[in-house]
């Protein structure tokens, strides 16, 4: 009798153990829907795609459409920065006809991607066109520095062969007038932040081949990797620093070949 007792503990307790384990999954799956939805990412840059979210202990499954393939990668990367997410299933469609690789329009594309992540510029008051490889650049700066900053993102993208920056430079006394489209206060999630580091650097040409491990903790961004020389590294820092929502950069990159086996 007493075998049947212990038997039947037993199994009660696994039973209430299995229920727990269930609920929390539930849990923590239902925290990681709620978090990706209420991302920077999501909110700013996504809200126009249709996108869903599943997850099951913590596997994640992107279904939906997006208008720009730059946007899957930021979906992607920015849910598996996410606490508890294990893995992501991008399962996510590009509508639209997409433009041939290193024509006008991808390129136009690609510009304009270049600029969307950092702060230090203004992409919702640039216009960008391209005509047989030349970007032209038109709309308002702040300044001559961040005219020249522009001109400077969008030639490191693959297939421009000619920048011509026509945009104009705010009078200083227009410039308090302005509304500013995201504070440098403003709150931005730490999966947000990696996010948009990783397809910032992704989409620069000088970085997109660097392999580069992105962390990010209350704003602080921490990077590993091989960089090929010093200058590389500097400018995955600098590229990094400029995203918006990031308050310093740890770079500990280090310099040098990768090892062959």
């Amino acid at each position: 009798m007493k075998n049947v007792y212990s038997i039947l503990l037993a199994v009660g307790v696994f039973s209430v153990l299995s229920n727990c384990s269930d609920l929390n999954a539930t849990v923590t799956d239902d925290h990681i829907k709620t978090s990706a939805k209420e991302s920077y990412v999501f909110r700013n840059y996504l809200s126009d795609d249709d996108i869903h979210i599943e997850s099951k202990e913590g596997k994640v499954t992107l279904t939906g459409t997006v208008s720009e393939e730059s946007h899957k990668s930021l979906a992607k990367e920015t849910i598996m920065s996410l606490p508890k997410v294990r893995s992501v299933d991008d399962q996510l469609k590009v509508v639209g006809e997409r433009p041939t690789e290193l024509s006008d329009a991808w390129i136009t594309t690609k510009v304009k991607t270049n600029l969307m992540f950092h702060r230090q510029v203004r992409a919702r008051d640039t216009q960008v066109s391209t005509n047989n490889g030349v970007v032209t650049l038109k709309g308002e700066a702040m300044s001559q520095a961040q005219k020249d900053l522009t001109s400077e993102y969008a030639k490191d993208v693959d297939g421009a062969k000619e920048i011509r920056n026509e945009m104009t430079v705010e009078k200083a006394h227009t410039k308090n007038k302005k509304a500013v489209y995201r504070s440098k206060d403003e709150k931005i999630d730490d999966a947000s932040i990696t996010g948009q580091v990783k397809v910032a650097l992704f989409s620069h040409r000088s970085t997109s081949a660097v392999n580069t491990k992105v962390k990010t903790t209350n704003g602080v961004v921490t990077l590993h990797g091989i960089a090929k020389n010093k200058a590389e590294k500097q400018l995955v820092s600098k590229l990094s620093y400029d995203v918006y929502g990031v308050k310093n950069v740890k770079n500990q990159m280090t310099v040098g070949n990768p090892k062959r086996n």
